[in-house]
């Protein structure tokens, strides 16, 4: 297989390579919107015809057995309980130390203003299990929203072609977040049900989860409509990576093709300064996916859709990644830091030849959550404050309010509401 590579494309063009390529977003559309409807009109009956026409299950019951979730301590080895431990706590440290206390403020005498920090109270986690169980975004949520004191949160996650959940994931729900609402529900369907509810499955304020174009397409729906908010725009993986003549090109093949299995839509990109650097990748992607035999086709398409851009200098190829914004940026080059301050849109920086995006979707600390389709000019990803929200008190005085009473006087009256003058006039009428 040959990347196909583009040699200092002008400005003009760049937009080409920036644009993400989905399936026909109208086409997508009339595809999600009837879903979202149907959910929501027949509730239980629409989640379990569309489980059974997208995921192949007759699903007799759509929410896990206590029975289920107890029996999936004896179903995953030892080792892995160690690795989702050892994840979880980094996790944990990384995340807690997010939390900042809030003071009151005294603006000036007697008007004291200040927020407090309230968790949302009715979350849903969507946790993609399609192609792959995503047991790490189990943590990636479930830490946050427990650190930020949400109580109320729901799981949906496909079920496989047995009706079952990847135990690994009733394993961390249970034993680290305290979840035991889960529901086998995947897809378009999932996102509604979250949004509307159906008999089984409660609705809730704020939807958090990657997912494919239709689920996320699902969420911005949703989103748009006014029934719930959302966390990040994330749809399928995106990885960019800046290379230069000092990277290990058997490293940044490995960190293209980790990227490349995640999903068929899979945006990736590789730039480099040096053209002799190029050709050492390309060489060394033929031999490594000679030796690929899980996931080959999905790897494959993905890989098909990627590129190679060569600049003639750093500063350009920084110019150009600020502009794509992508979820995923891996910088190898020489003074590795130096260029990530130069980074002002991505969703998470990885810098040098030892940070792979591999080891940020599990166990550095960081969240995985992040922005995809060019979000990361606008959005953050997941974090603690995602959880929260915060609302604003102020405490005023008699003396406080007359201190303020000539200026809300003057721009109350300029904006020409002047009832708004008045109820501070009314407070301080007797005064002289």
């Amino acid at each position: 297989m040959d990347i196909k590579t583009y040699f200092n494309p002008p400005l003009k063009i760049w937009e080409f390579f920036i644009k993400r390529k989905v399936k026909n977003i109208s086409k997508l559309t009339n595809i999600v919107l009837p879903i979202i409807d149907h959910v929501k009109k027949y509730g239980d009956l629409a989640l379990k015809t569309y489980t059974r026409k997208y995921d192949y299950v007759n699903l007799k019951e759509i929410k896990i057995t206590e029975e289920e979730i107890t029996q999936s301590n004896q179903q995953i080895s030892d080792t892995l309980k160690e690795g989702i431990h050892l994840a979880y706590n980094n996790i944990k440290y990384f995340h807690e130390n997010q939390i900042q206390k809030e003071s009151k403020i005294e603006i000036s005498s007697g008007i004291f203003c200040w927020r407090k920090t309230v968790p949302i109270e009715k979350v849903g986690f969507y946790i993609p299990g399609g192609t792959a169980p995503l047991l790490s975004t189990v943590l990636m949520l479930g830490v946050p929203s427990k650190l930020s004191g949400c109580k109320d949160i729901i799981i949906c996650t496909p079920p496989n072609k047995s009706g079952k959940i990847h135990p690994s994931i009733l394993y961390i729900a249970n034993k680290y977040i305290g979840i035991h609402r889960i529901y086998k529900v995947g897809g378009s369907q999932a996102i509604a049900a979250m949004a509307y509810g159906t008999e089984t499955i409660p609705s809730v304020y704020k939807i958090f989860g990657p997912g494919n174009s239709y689920v996320t397409l699902a969420k911005q729906i949703v989103a748009n409509k006014g029934i719930v908010s959302i966390d990040v725009p994330a749809g399928p993986s995106e990885i960019v990576i800046l290379a230069d003549k000092t990277a290990n090109p058997e490293y940044v093949v490995s960190d293209l093709i980790s990227q490349s299995e995640h999903d068929p839509e899979s945006y990736i990109l590789l730039i480099s300064i040096h053209e002799s650097f190029i050709n050492q990748v390309k060489k060394e992607l033929k031999r490594q996916l000679t030796n690929i035999t899980n996931r080959f086709s999905i790897i494959k398409k993905s890989l098909e859709k990627s590129r190679i851009i060569f600049f003639s200098t750093l500063e350009r190829s920084i110019e150009f990644i600020n502009q794509v914004a992508p979820e995923h940026l891996i910088i190898n080059c020489h003074n590795s830091s130096y260029w990530g301050n130069k980074i002002k849109n991505a969703g998470s920086v990885f810098l040098g030849n030892y940070s792979p995006v591999s080891a940020g979707d599990y166990a550095t600390g960081t969240n995985h959550i992040l922005p995809t389709y060019g979000y990361a000019k606008s959005y953050s990803g997941v974090s603690v404050d995602s959880f929260i929200k915060k609302i604003t008190f102020q405490r005023l005085s008699k003396k406080g309010l007359r201190s303020l009473s000539k200026c809300i006087e003057v721009l109350s009256s300029t904006e020409g509401l002047i009832e708004h003058k008045r109820s501070i006039n009314i407070r301080l009428k007797n005064e002289s």
